[in-house]
């Protein structure tokens, strides 16, 4: 549970509801209170007393916030009242779980087997396996397990053979894991690992998955001291690694006041992502959006732009800025070819999650070009599409006949924004670098 990182002050003791959101800035919890202060601190009291069902979903809840809204009311019942019409609005992950009997997945970690695994599952065995959840987002939970194991947090196996201590599989058997060949599975299988070493591994994974986030860190300062003074540095910067990815999930939550004209503004963006999902038929809604855009005159000065909207509002801190290497004189179909590749490829080397929608700055030609560098690296599953300028028209691969929308589509509307946010930050790229270049010029004269 999540402790001193709320500012409780600033929450008043008066009735009213409150709205939890995530790091995304997506509403996933809708509640009522006679007192703000007391009701929202109770989520984060140690004390609060619940029920073993109650208590897993309470956990999984309080992981999820980063933010609280919060609408003050005259009454109890204004209260009552706007928390009901608001639920229904917004269709809340956990108002939606905690109210019907749905079967939402918990994360397994099967502390009964002598070289533990973690995975998602809907079903609950006795059998010494260690549940924590439910979660009402499968695909966010994959990603931060994704995320855990990329970084090494917790290196455990993947696999589902039945492995026991003392009873290694032959190499013939096992040769074609990838995750052996580059050394990110710690090959218990091959008894390369001892079922004692595995365990503490697991262990640190069940801190994790507590959120016992300090335990873990503590753990790991104590090994990288002892690393270094061995002089093995490799493996205490592997561990500085690690505390430095740990440190990085700790985010404060932050809590405002707002009124509802205040939420209905904010959530229009969410929507609009959910009517570009219905127009576009996607079958995902675009969370997370990347643009590219590529800006040069008469081939001099080459640059691309790429732009990340989350949720339908621009993520500032991920946008990224390309001098292209590869390409000579004016080709943008190869320009964009080349920045498509190097963000999939630095995102997959990263482990951080794909798109759910790249959007190019053009046309049929700039599409393939970009097409062709996602299938070099065999990514068929992301949609892509291109807008073109002239006529707001969208492109679709393999489809010769673009999509126009109205002109007053909140899709659309959506589009142009991101659109516009990538040509207006290659523009001011491919400016700083002419007079970067016309300065180097005088410099040298």
């Amino acid at each position: 549970m999540k402790e001193n990182v709320l500012s409780m002050p600033t929450l008043p003791h008066c009735p009213g509801i409150y709205l939890m959101r995530d790091q995304t800035g997506r509403i996933i919890y809708i509640g009522k209170a006679l007192s703000l202060k007391k009701r929202v601190a109770s989520y984060f009291n140690k004390r609060t007393q619940t029920l073993p069902v109650q208590a897993f979903k309470l956990q999984a809840l309080v992981e999820d916030i980063r933010h609280i809204d919060y609408i003050p009311t005259a009454s109890e019942r204004d209260a009552l009242v706007l928390e009901r019409r608001l639920i229904r609005r917004f269709q809340p992950n956990f108002n939606v779980m905690w109210k019907d009997d749905k079967s939402y997945p918990f994360v397994a970690l099967t502390m009964g087997e002598d070289f533990p695994r973690v995975f998602l599952t809907r079903k609950r065995k006795r059998d010494g396996t260690l549940y924590f959840g439910p979660y009402p987002s499968v695909k966010r939970v994959r990603r931060l397990l994704h995320w855990a194991w990329k970084r090494k947090l917790f290196p455990l196996r993947l696999c589902k053979l039945d492995i026991k201590e003392g009873q290694p599989y032959s190499y013939e058997k096992v040769k074609s894991c990838l995750y052996l060949h580059t050394k990110e599975c710690p090959a218990p299988c091959l008894a390369r690992i001892s079922a004692e070493k595995y365990k503490k591994i697991a262990l640190k994974a069940k801190w994790f998955l507590e959120g016992n986030k300090e335990k873990l860190a503590k753990e790991w300062e104590k090994d990288m001291a002892r690393y270094s003074k061995k002089m093995d540095y490799e493996k205490a910067a592997e561990l500085r690694d690690r505390m430095d990815a740990l440190r990085h999930m700790d985010e404060r939550i932050t809590v405002r006041q707002m009124s509802e004209e205040m939420l209905n503004m904010r959530t229009q963006k969410t929507q609009a992502v959910q009517v570009l999902r219905g127009q576009l038929n996607l079958k995902n809604p675009p969370e997370i959006m990347e643009c590219f855009d590529i800006s040069h005159i008469q081939g001099v000065e080459k640059v691309a732009s790429m732009v990340r909207f989350e949720h339908g509002r621009p993520a500032k801190s991920e946008y990224r800025k390309y001098i292209i290497r590869t390409v000579t004189g004016i080709d943008d179909f190869r320009s964009i070819a080349e920045v498509v590749e190097r963000r999939t490829r630095r995102l997959r080397k990263e482990g951080k999650p794909l798109p759910d929608l790249i959007v190019i700055d053009g046309g049929k030609g700039q599409l393939s070009s970009a097409l062709e560098a996602l299938r070099g690296q065999d990514i068929k599953d992301i949609p892509i599409i291109a807008l073109a300028k002239k006529e707001e028209e969208i492109y679709f691969p393999n489809n010769p006949h673009p999509l126009r929308l109205p002109i007053d589509s909140p899709a659309l509307l959506l589009l142009r924004q991101i659109r516009d946010e990538a040509h207006r930050f290659a523009i001011q790229f491919h400016r700083h670098r002419r007079k970067k270049r016309i300065i180097d010029i005088n410099h040298a004269k």
